[in-house]
């Protein structure tokens, strides 16, 4: 059985992480959340930058456009403080707004804390590229994209469905690779007349 190859950009917003100040984290646990998650060959392109609304502007354009990444997820720098400018920065690079999967972190979130309406991720396309806004946390990255399960005890039923299941389908819908999944992790969503035959 072979798949699609899938390339990836990892944008980390951290003022902080990018001069040194501490290691960062977040790309480093959204590689290992894909490795588990995503079959697919991965190659990826990585950017570490400052709260910065340019900066980030040109490090979404240039995965996009130049990089020519299939998916982008960034980690940080989307809260109401002064500095958290990544919503802005992703928004002004969007041809299109892809709103449910805002508020679909939030509500994921809100299961654990109540500061989740403080969060302000977006999704986008621009071009044939899905960019996607992840919290900070690397926890809450996880939960944001694989959702919440009731306990092995009580059956392991999906409670909330993360947001890495409609995220196959949109990039088959916008002209990209046939993005695969590990459904131990996360089940991939597609309508039977999308799903690929052997």
């Amino acid at each position: 059985m072979s798949f699609d190859a899938v390339k990836i950009g990892l944008v980390s917003v951290s003022d902080r992480a990018s001069t040194g100040v501490y290691e960062d984290k977040g790309i480093p646990s959204l590689e290992e959340w894909i490795a588990g998650a995503v079959l697919n060959p991965v190659t990826y392109a990585t950017r570490l930058i400052a709260d910065d609304q340019p900066t980030i502007e040109r490090a979404l354009i240039e995965l996009v456009d130049i990089e020519r990444c299939d998916l982008v997820l960034t980690t940080g720098g989307t809260g109401p403080a002064r500095r958290d400018v990544t919503p802005e920065a992703t928004l002004a690079v969007a041809h299109k707004e892809m709103p449910g999967f805002g508020e679909q972190m939030r509500q994921i979130s809100l299961n654990f804390v109540p500061t989740a309406i403080l969060s302000r991720q977006v999704a986008v396309i621009r071009s044939k590229t899905l960019i996607i806004n992840l919290p900070g946390q690397p926890k809450s990255i996880k939960e944001t994209l694989e959702g919440l399960k009731a306990s092995p005890t009580d059956g392991g039923a999906q409670i909330a469905h993360g947001i890495f299941a409609a995220v196959p389908y949109c990039i088959d819908l916008i002209g990209g690779p046939y993005v695969e999944t590990n459904e131990a992790v996360c089940k991939a969503f597609r309508p039977k007349s999308a799903i690929r035959t052997k």
